[in-house]
């Protein structure tokens, strides 16, 4: 099966493996967008490199037919601020893909049309569906029309939701099995012994089998259910431990500096970075 070109150094998560296959992320997108886009297509990959969008490891951006799409899979709580995130995360794609000196020409550019997916697959609790928008965050400015939107769709992709979805790819039905199956199994067992055993029923029950046959070894070691919230916890709680020396290193007070310089909100840094406003204040 042929592979999509992906300017990413590494697989993060089962998700973007599975889904970097151009098979599967047609099948994907046609089931989503009820579309019927044949394997000929030209897909071009997009997907950020960053630090900044960490938290989005299992992301897939490409370019179909004139549109700039942004997949992500989410398994922690779908937050209120994903539209701003999204609208960053457009922007450094147009930047990626039209280069510095486009900007300068007199003439409009024609640049695809953005669009958000998150596919939630956390344990919490939400809707089959439901779009966040960007307005929703402005100050209320007594009921002028905003004259900037940017909208998230969210699918709930866990067993028992969104079931039309999982009837037109099979792909995603057999994703959303081994998901289930591998918390389902770590109740009782470490995460690595739960996934070889998800693996090893998926192949036997022929679900998702040529993709795990192929990849087995490599799906035991992805950092498979990652929890981000967790690892910013820690990572905070050292950097306060060990000093400025480790927030650094980590690239937090890094990030967090860039962010201010560039005009950033310090409500909007806070929440990428996990630093406190009062700490960002403090930042020269």
């Amino acid at each position: 099966m042929e592979t999509v070109k992906t300017n990413r150094q590494y697989k993060s998560s089962v998700f973007t493996a599975l889904f970097s296959e151009k098979e599967n992320l047609l099948e994907l997108y046609n089931a989503i967008e009820n579309t019927n886009y044949g394997k000929d297509t030209d897909i071009v990959i997009t997907t950020l490199e960053d630090a900044l969008f960490m938290e989005q490891l299992n992301d897939i951006s490409f370019v179909i037919n004139g549109k700039m799409v942004v997949l992500i899979e989410h398994q922690s709580t779908i937050n209120k601020n994903m539209p701003l995130r999204g609208l960053i995360y457009v922007s450094r794609v147009y930047e990626l893909i039209l280069g510095d000196r486009s900007l300068y020409r007199e003439k409009a550019i024609p640049i695809p049309k953005p669009e958000i997916i998150v596919l939630y697959n956390g344990t919490g609790y939400m809707p089959d569906k439901q779009e966040l928008k960007l307005s929703d965050m402005f100050i209320d400015l007594g009921g002028e029309a905003p004259n900037l939107e940017c909208i998230v769709k969210v699918f709930n992709i866990n067993k028992g939701h969104n079931e039309e979805l999982a009837k037109r790819s099979e792909v995603l039905n057999g994703y959303e099995i081994f998901v289930s199956l591998v918390r389902e199994y770590a109740k009782s067992m470490d995460l690595s012994s739960a996934m070889v055993k998800a693996i090893d029923d998926c192949i036997r029950q022929n679900v998702l089998k040529k993709f795990l046959e192929r990849n087995a070894s490599e799906v035991r070691n992805m950092l498979f259910g990652w929890n981000w919230d967790m690892a910013k916890e820690v990572w905070q709680e050292e950097a306060r431990e060990d000093g400025v020396a480790l927030g650094e290193t980590k690239g937090v007070l890094r990030t967090a500096r860039q962010m201010k310089a560039k005009g950033f909100a310090t409500t909007v840094i806070a929440e990428i970075t996990g630093l406190s406003e009062a700490e960002i204040e403090e930042l020269d």
